[in-house]
């Protein structure tokens, strides 16, 4: 019979922050929305945007051959607008989340020169990421930065956070165009994505970060020490 013994380990005493439940259903329907809204801007690159071979070869192509190549070349219709609309990308997605919240601070503690600051894209209204098939630590700070991010809006114009539990990023990636896509992000107003948002916004609920008015309720929370159970291995034999 296994001994076992009790190992006691501090844990945080403010509630985890889950990400929104969906259906794999509306999970489906979701990310077919997203595709066909995403294709014109796949299609407008795959057929107008060359391709990088690498600084090598750009470096040995000789100047006089590469401006006759693009006096020769067709002029390209301009980009789909929703491309403004749209971020890709972990690094760049958590930036703008992170500038959204300073800002919301900052309007806080002088609301008068927020006023007069210069003109700030529009806020996100949908984040997307593929959650299979990589880390966690890639992604698990998207619930509270959307939730912060949404702190300052009203509840029907907060950030839905979609995970996509199953692997879509060559889909993904095939409907934008570039090698790879782990997250995108939605601004709010892009064109032609009302139904997308209607669907996301009837279907997804909120981030809730109970933590953070935990924190703001000013009662004292006593240290959580968890007791685990856990088997005491075989004692190892010793050599003289």
């Amino acid at each position: 019979m296994d001994r076992k013994k009790i190992v006691h380990r501090l844990d945080t005493p403010y509630s985890a922050v889950e990400w929104p439940q969906i259906s794999q259903e509306d999970q489906d329907t979701i990310l077919e929305l997203l595709c066909r809204l995403l294709a014109p801007l796949g299609e407008h690159r795959k057929s107008y945007v060359t391709p990088s071979k690498g600084q090598r070869k750009r470096l040995r192509k000789p100047e006089a051959q590469g401006v006759a190549a693009a006096a020769a070349a067709p002029s390209a219709p301009p980009v789909p607008g929703l491309s403004a609309y749209v971020d890709v990308g972990l690094s760049a997605i958590s930036r703008n989340l992170q500038a959204v919240t300073d800002r919301a601070g900052d309007a806080e503690l002088a609301p008068d020169e927020t006023a007069t600051s210069k003109k700030i894209p529009a806020p996100y209204s949908l984040v997307f990421v593929a959650r299979s098939g990589q880390s966690s630590a890639f992604h698990c700070h998207f619930p509270q930065m959307a939730a912060l991010a949404s702190k300052s809006r009203p509840a029907g114009k907060a950030i839905r956070l979609v995970g996509f539990s199953k692997s879509c990023e060559e889909r993904l990636s095939a409907a934008l165009g570039i090698p790879r896509v782990s997250s995108i992000a939605l601004r709010e107003d892009a064109p032609q994505a009302k139904g997308l948002v209607d669907f996301v916004r009837e279907h997804v609920s909120p981030v809730e970060i109970a933590w953070l008015e935990e924190s703001h309720s000013g009662h004292f929370l006593e240290t959580k020490i968890d007791a685990v159970q856990t088997a005491v291995g075989s004692k190892k034999p010793r050599y003289s």
